[in-house]
């Protein structure tokens, strides 16, 4: 069977690919070479394959200069677009900057008159006080005065008619020289004391009417200076609630946490002392109260500023943000991730700072983020500072935003100098720009 099958393929091959002989002359000899049919085919097979190579291989490189040459077409064009972009972002933090800086002095300066305000409050308060016990003891005196007047009066009138009773008038007539002496120095004295009971009298009112005056226009300036305190608390208060809010960081929540953690240190300031004699307390009193109220809860929105990663955690006029926070294609392996942090590229050594009051709880390596800084702040919030050449802090050290924690760097996981910023919430990591879009115009 096998012998036919051979038969059949030589026939067939012999058909197609007849027997040939290629003869080599020679000075002194000829031969020939015999090309068999499975020698002509093998040949024709390669030639073939040879052929079908060259084409696909010639197809290839065409297509791959073409699409190069697309994709460094493609690359410029974003290389263009990306630079327009930072360009506007450039411009865009610069005159976020500036905001930033020009609410941070409007912020101190309402502080500070703030400040001036109460001193100003509290030194007007004592002084209206010390008028109305001015007025007090003017009004005792003068009923005194006059009491002693009327009194006086009385006895006056009293002697008049003993005196006409028991006949002193004709006895004036021929009375004794001490006698009269007696009389008239009554008398004059009960004149001298009439005539300065009535002057007394009326500069107490006189002294009455000025120390009216005198608080009434304290009360004017009294209601003056609650105005701009009530005024300069809502702008203090104001954009500090919305950044918390914009934050996701409930006010109300916040402010209690803070007040439990600093209620044995005299955070909150002391209210003016009301009467202890059981009277109402007056509108002046409570608008004060009302205003210190307010003040405590200013100075309890600066606590928990300081305790939330509302800063940059590097110099904005140094770096440029290179990646945000969200899904993109990994720079290493190319495939599509979440990226929990934002990406700040600058030079290597730049200066890293911490966002918020906090502890350190790790300083040292760790796999993927290389040299990393980890703090924990108040509010179940932590943030991460990753892939830096140089740390600065150790395990348990005690920070405050703005201290100088690490040196950016290009450890781990990593294709460039850079910063890797992270910011979780109870272990969950959430969007650093919320934090600090939120504090723009704020600090």
């Amino acid at each position: 069977m096998r012998t036919r099958l051979a038969i059949k393929i030589h026939s067939f091959l012999e058909h197609r690919f007849p027997e040939r002989r290629v003869f080599l002359k020679s000075d002194a000899d000829t031969r020939f070479v015999r090309l068999r049919p499975e020698t002509q085919l093998i040949a024709t097979l390669g030639m073939v394959l040879f052929v079908a190579w060259s084409i696909v291989a010639t197809a290839i490189v065409l297509m791959d200069s073409i699409g190069s040459g697309n994709f460094r077409e493609q690359a410029k064009r974003d290389q263009m677009t990306y630079r327009a972009r930072l360009n506007d972002i450039s411009g865009e933090r610069d005159s976020r900057a500036e905001e930033a800086l020009a609410a941070q002095e409007r912020f101190n300066a309402a502080l500070a008159q703030i400040s001036l305000m109460q001193s100003e409050l509290l030194t007007s308060e004592t002084r209206r006080q010390e008028l109305e016990t001015g007025i007090e003891v003017i009004q005792t005196t003068l009923r005194q005065t006059m009491i002693q007047r009327d009194n006086t009066r009385a006895e006056l009138a009293a002697l008049r008619q003993n005196a006409e009773a028991e006949g002193v008038t004709p006895l004036v007539a021929g009375a004794t020289p001490l006698q009269m002496d007696f009389l008239s120095t009554v008398l004059s004295e009960t004149a001298n004391e009439r005539d300065q009971i009535e002057a007394d009298a009326r500069a107490a009112l006189e002294q009455r009417d000025e120390i009216e005056l005198e608080l009434e226009l304290l009360n004017e300036r009294n209601d003056q200076i609650f105005r701009q305190l009530e005024e300069a608390v809502t702008v203090s208060v104001t954009p500090l609630d919305k950044m918390f809010r914009n934050a996701g960081m409930p006010p109300d929540r916040i402010l209690e946490q803070v007040r439990r953690g600093y209620s044995g240190q005299g955070g909150p300031l002391t209210p003016l002392a009301l009467s202890t004699r059981g009277e109402e307390p007056s509108a002046e009193e409570l608008r004060a109260n009302k205003i210190l109220d307010q003040l405590d809860q200013l100075n309890l929105y600066r606590m928990a500023a300081q305790q939330a990663p509302f800063a940059n955690p590097v110099n904005l006029g140094l770096v440029r943000r290179s990646s945000g926070f969200g899904y993109r294609r990994d720079p290493k392996t190319g495939g599509r991730r979440l990226h929990k942090g934002s990406d700040f590229a600058g030079r290597t050594g730049t200066d890293i700072y911490a966002t918020a009051d906090g502890t350190v709880t790790h300083a040292g390596w760790q796999s993927g983020y290389g040299k990393l800084v980890t703090i924990q702040h108040a509010f179940g919030i932590e943030t991460k500072y990753a892939h830096n050449s140089n740390l600065r802090v150790k395990v348990g050290q005690r920070v405050s935003r703005g201290d100088h924690i690490a040196d950016m760097g290009n450890t781990g996981r990593s294709t460039g100098t850079h910063l890797h910023y992270e910011v979780r919430v109870n272990g969950k990591p959430v969007n650093p720009m919320i934090y600090i879009k939120a504090a723009r115009n704020v600090f």
